[in-house]
């Protein structure tokens, strides 16, 4: 298991410096070999000549690539100094880039926002992992009868109804029309009850669109789990059907539920745009819509390489599951 461990943790590693190679050159080296003048777009193109070349020495987009590249993961672990003349900005570590449009680090507005777009995550995740297995295995057990096909229209209609949709009818009724929710984010810190009520819609809008998608992916995997051999063998043992379905089927169904689990964690991280709007919620998802209308390039590249991260973080977290579930990957 150690051996397994240590593998995935190197591959992690290596995969991680090769997604900040691959989008530092994105968002600074294609712009140049495209001709695009960088500094004028941070500065806005009526800027005075002499600001925008303050801050192409600041950012020192006239250096070689090579250098580019090493200040930049220089300035990740050790921080980094933006200089022009006497004019001097610090970034401290872990510095993601510096905005000339907010003036502001781009890794304090990035931790000050990440906790909002990752408690969204993680509350929907175990939402609709709950709801999603949940019904599908039910399902798979009944199948045929009035409750299997109930919930397959239930799931259908998840997976067929946007979620701004879900997320603005959500409010219209427990919100607006019922009274029930006041649906306004208050931070954790503030009012633990408040947070509570200002997340329950979006965690409830995100696990309907997901669970439905679990509950068919559960239950098709399940109907062929119980048709296996190794299941009939287990049951003319004479083992009750609940450890049946507990001990053998449920962990053979679970492989492919924490294959998706781990890749829609991590994409929420980048993707909970939508739904953050739909809410007014202050993530990662507002902050990068507000960048992109400002063309604020170091927030995008910095959001970019958080929700990277993110999906590593949690495809190795799927890794080591799998070793727990199944110890036949731990050989692979």
């Amino acid at each position: 298991m150690l051996a397994y461990l240590i593998r995935r943790l190197f591959a992690a590693a290596v995969m991680l410096v090769v997604i900040i190679l691959v989008v530092f050159s994105i968002f600074f080296l294609v712009p140049k070999w495209a001709g695009v003048d960088l500094a004028t777009s941070f500065v806005g193109k009526q800027a005075d000549p002499a600001a925008v070349e303050a801050v192409r020495q600041k950012l020192g987009l006239s250096d070689p690539v090579l250098v580019q590249v090493w200040e930049f993961f220089k300035g990740i672990f050790v921080g980094r100094t933006y200089a022009a003349g006497g004019d001097v900005t610090e970034c401290a570590a872990p510095c993601f880039g510096y905005s000339f449009r907010s003036e502001q680090a781009v890794w304090p507005v990035l931790t000050d926002r990440f906790p909002v777009t990752l408690g969204l995550a993680l509350g929907a995740a175990l939402l609709w992992l709950i709801m999603g297995v949940a019904a599908g295995v039910l399902s798979a057990l009944k199948r045929g009868s009035v409750w299997d096909r109930s919930a397959m229209v239930v799931a259908l209609a998840g997976v067929s109804l946007p979620i701004y949709f879900t997320g603005l009818l959500s409010l219209a009724i427990f919100s607006y029309g019922l009274g029930w929710i006041d649906g306004e984010y208050v931070p954790m810190e503030d009012s633990l009850t408040g947070w509570l009520g200002g997340m329950i819609l979006p965690w409830v809008t995100l696990a309907f669109l997901y669970a439905a998608m679990y509950a068919r992916i559960t239950r098709a995997t399940m109907l062929e789990i119980l048709g296996e051999d190794y299941i009939r063998t287990a049951r003319a043992k004479g083992l009750r059907e609940q450890v049946v379905i507990r001990k053998h089927a449920m962990r053979s169904t679970m492989t492919p539920i924490l294959t998706m689990l781990g890749m829609d964690i991590g994409a929420l991280m980048g993707g909970a745009i939508l739904t953050e709007t739909t809410f007014s919620l202050p993530g990662l998802g507002q902050k990068v819509l507000d960048a992109i209308k400002n063309q604020d390039l170091p927030f995008i590249l910095g959001v970019t390489l958080i929700t990277s991260l993110a999906v590593l973080v949690a495809n190795l977290v799927v890794d080591i599951l799998y070793a727990v579930i199944d110890p036949r990957v731990r050989l692979t």
